[in-house]
């Protein structure tokens, strides 16, 4: 089927699409209720995120105007980490965008497919654009609105741009389910760990653990290509349970293991991945290794515990941090002994199923992205790409 080149800007001038960035508010408008104020930092690969504290007061409704979040509507940070998609999700919160996202809502479906426009914002098409037209200053890298109007799009006649959209929105589908049941199954450990907790005794970490402080290689020897040993430096590394391999060192000096807990020693303190291979850890980073064959039930002691990391995040002059005397001497909630047994088997089970479920994750991600750039330039009929999605799915 034919193709038209347009733009972002066409579309929105013939009604196909409304787009905009965020409502920028005063201080003075801010309150404990109203509309949430979605940020960069909520637009994330998994989704939105309503987690952040503020709120612009109800009484501003009419300033904020069209501004106010709609579900189906598709996200893109625009300043400091510019290029994050997200859609956002029915939700009971009434939310508004920051000045940092712009905002795409499709007005006119048979125009444009939702999903297709989605997934275009992933595309060589949208990233070779966007790094031309992209801004810096000494704070952040930025795309203002007007470069997003003048964006161009290759846009397949509507039946197309849907087969397009459906291949690869099967893929985020199984990806989506998988998300799912780590959910859910990181809620269950949650919950059988604090069932399992004898809420009158406390311990050292030093008691039940070995603590090993992160110690960075000489910078020559870094690289991207895979040689030497994966290198992690910090909570930059981190991802929902395990760590991401960014970057390698040919020098490395202090080792974690596999099964031994990460965790970040400078702001943000108490982020906590799993190791799951032998890993050099760099000063933003401590190993924490189970001196009592535990591996999962420290872990989720360490990461349900905030409280415990709250003091560390406020100290200092900038950043928070946590030296290896004060994580020795931390006191940290037990578990009943008559439940340890148990409830490390049950975690056991559970970390095993969340690592199946990402690593399933990762490869539909990859086949996901392989497939992308070759449909939506029309190298790669639907057809033959439904073939290799019903392999994968």
């Amino acid at each position: 089927m034919a193709s038209r080149i347009t733009t972002i800007g066409e579309l929105a001038a013939c009604g196909a699409l409304q787009f905009g960035d965020g409502y920028r508010t005063k201080r003075s408008e801010h309150g404990q209720e109203g509309y949430r104020i979605v940020r960069v930092a909520d637009v994330t690969d998994d989704g939105v995120s309503f987690t952040g504290p503020d709120f612009v007061s109800e009484e501003y409704s009419k300033a904020i105007g069209p501004k106010v979040g709609q579900p189906g509507d598709i996200l893109l940070t625009t300043k400091g980490t510019v290029g994050r998609i997200a859609v956002l999700p029915e939700t009971r919160d009434r939310v508004v965008y920051s000045p940092q996202l712009c905002f795409f809502r499709i007005l006119n479906s048979g125009v444009v497919a939702p999903r297709f426009l989605r997934h275009w914002f992933s595309s060589p098409e949208f990233w070779s654009q966007a790094a031309d037209r992209m801004n810096n200053t000494d704070m952040a890298a930025y795309i203002n609105l007007a470069d997003i109007r003048s964006l161009k799009l290759t846009l397949p006649e509507i039946p197309e741009q849907r087969a397009i959209a459906e291949v690869l929105g099967a893929l985020d589908d199984k990806i989506a389910a998988n998300t799912k049941r780590v959910v859910i199954a990181d809620k269950l450990a949650r919950s059988l760990t604090r069932r399992a907790m004898d809420a009158a005794r406390t311990i050292t970490l030093s008691s039940l653990a070995t603590v090993t402080m992160g110690s960075s290689p000489a910078g020559t020897s870094f690289n991207e290509t895979g040689d030497g040993t994966v290198f992690y430096q910090g909570v930059r590394d981190f991802g929902v349970r395990f760590p991401t391999n960014r970057v390698w060192t040919t020098s490395p000096v202090r080792m974690a293991l596999p099964g031994d807990t990460l965790l970040s020693v400078r702001a943000p303190v108490g982020r906590v991945n799993l190791a799951t291979e032998e890993t050099c850890i760099g000063r933003g980073v401590a190993s924490i290794r189970s001196s009592t064959r535990q591996p999962f039930t420290l872990f989720h002691i360490l990461k349900d515990s905030p409280d415990t990391w709250a003091p560390f995040e406020a100290e200092g002059t900038v950043f928070g941090s946590i030296n290896r005397g004060q994580l020795e001497s931390l006191t940290i909630p037990t578990v009943r002994e008559e439940d340890e047994r148990y409830l490390e088997s049950s975690l056991a089970s559970l970390e095993a199923a969340i690592s199946t479920a990402l690593q399933e994750n990762a490869t539909l991600a990859t086949t996901r992205d392989a497939l992308l750039p070759q449909l939506m330039s029309g190298k790669l009929r639907v057809k033959d790409a439904k073939k290799l999605v019903s392999a994968a799915v």
